[in-house]
């Protein structure tokens, strides 16, 4: 990951802190997460040695392209770009589009999704209990 030096791969030793990151999350997914540290498909971001956001990508099996399936950051560590530098890891060397989801009522994702260049392309019916989620694309 040439970008943001304070991303690097997530590792299994990484797993705690991630769990706890978690937590801020709607819809977490501890299966996903599993998963995704054994393959190899999440990144963190790191302050101090300590993780303090990390991002899970998922790769699309009957397309080229990824799907960010979970992103979240400490929030004593929001607004210094570390969400974005994470999307922007998931996104290099990417063939293909990678997409997301949002919640709608999450103003400082979507924000942070718009300047990342991601366009809104639909809604997902029932994402959230309470809501549609708003899906979309990069690339």
């Amino acid at each position: 990951m040439a970008g943001d030096p304070r991303v690097r791969p997530a590792r299994p030793a990484d797993a705690a802190a991630i769990r706890a990151l978690q937590s801020h999350l709607r819809r977490p997914s501890p299966d996903l997460l599993e998963y995704a540290l054994a393959a190899g498909n999440g990144s963190v971001s790191v302050a101090d040695g300590s993780v303090v956001g990390y991002l899970v990508a998922v790769d699309a099996s009957d397309r080229p392209g990824r799907h960010v399936a979970e992103i979240a950051v400490a929030p004593g560590h929001r607004r210094e770009g570390r969400a974005r530098g994470l999307l922007d890891a998931a996104v290099e060397g990417t063939d293909g589009p990678v997409t997301l989801q949002a919640h709608p009522d999450n103003g400082a994702a979507l924000a942070l999704y718009e300047s990342a260049g991601f366009d809104v392309v639909g809604r997902r019916s029932g994402a959230y209990d309470d809501a549609d989620a708003i899906a979309l694309r990069r690339g």
